[in-house]
């Protein structure tokens, strides 16, 4: 179940922080690098981000979720995490899928070496705009959607 999410909870703006932590290590250990902001922000960084927020459940608990924002009329999804233990089961792609019904452009940022995120952006009809080197020497992979599947 995709529902929207609310940071203001504290149990919720845990679990999102949680899940973040157990997934950008997994990303940083596929492309090689720490450098990535989100494995150093606190719970509180996180609330503080100008996102909307949607989560996927399985039996009452968050196991994914999407933050993204809406700038100069393109949806930017900033962070789209998964628990470890529920990867490959769908919930990327369907957080993906509801923020491309939204309409309009899209576009993400990933590790430019995360196979798996560039497989499934790829998947979804997103195309590679650009590789960026950011501090700490990380390759970001920006890619581009024109907008509704």
């Amino acid at each position: 179940m995709i529902v929207p999410l609310d940071l203001t909870d504290d149990t919720t703006a845990e679990a999102v922080h949680r899940i973040a932590l157990q997934s950008y290590a997994v990303e940083a250990e596929l492309i090689g690098s720490t450098a990535m902001p989100p494995l150093h922000e606190s719970v509180d960084d996180v609330r503080r981000l100008p996102l909307r927020w949607l989560g996927g459940y399985v039996d009452g608990d968050l196991v994914a979720f999407v933050g993204y924002a809406k700038v100069d009329g393109v949806l930017d999804i900033d962070r789209l995490c998964v628990a470890p233990s529920h990867f490959r089961l769908g919930f990327a792609r369907r957080l993906v899928e509801q923020v491309l019904a939204e309409g309009g452009p899209v576009i993400v940022s990933t590790g430019a070496d995360n196979a798996p995120a560039i497989a499934l952006y790829e998947g979804l009809g997103f195309r590679l705009v650009d590789t960026v080197v950011v501090e700490g020497g990380l390759r970001i992979a920006r890619f581009g959607h024109p907008g509704p599947i």
